[in-house]
């Protein structure tokens, strides 16, 4: 079965920066998008960002103008580049693929911004 494996998260201060990892067990030119999603503690799970095939990319408004989402087709993996992060940015951070038939979430990482 197709897995993505998000890596990257941790902690960082306000005002840091982090990127997270997203490897998948397929070419990512198979998806028709990819992205990112967080669910902080008590939160239902909450867009981030998303990379379609054709290269578009689209931000939640809470991380736009932060946050950057790119592709690296070659080594099949999505990245999350995570600038100003603030104590609210706290939260587990899921990686999203789609294809015409099924959406597949990997199992997250951990990024805790704190002082």
């Amino acid at each position: 079965q197709v897995q993505l494996v998000e890596s990257g998260g941790g902690l960082v201060q306000p005002g840091g920066s982090l990127r997270l990892s997203c490897a998948a067990s397929r070419s990512i030119f198979s998806f028709n998008a990819m992205g990112w999603y967080r669910q902080a503690p008590g939160k239902q799970r909450e867009w981030v960002a998303a990379a379609t095939s054709g290269g578009s990319t689209k931000y939640a408004d809470s991380v736009k103008g932060r946050f950057t989402i790119s592709r690296d087709n070659a080594k099949n993996t999505v990245y999350l580049q995570m600038n100003s992060l603030k104590p609210e940015d706290t939260a587990v951070y899921y990686c999203k693929g789609e294809d015409w038939a099924r959406v597949y979430w990997g199992q997250g990482t951990q990024v805790t911004v704190s002082s």
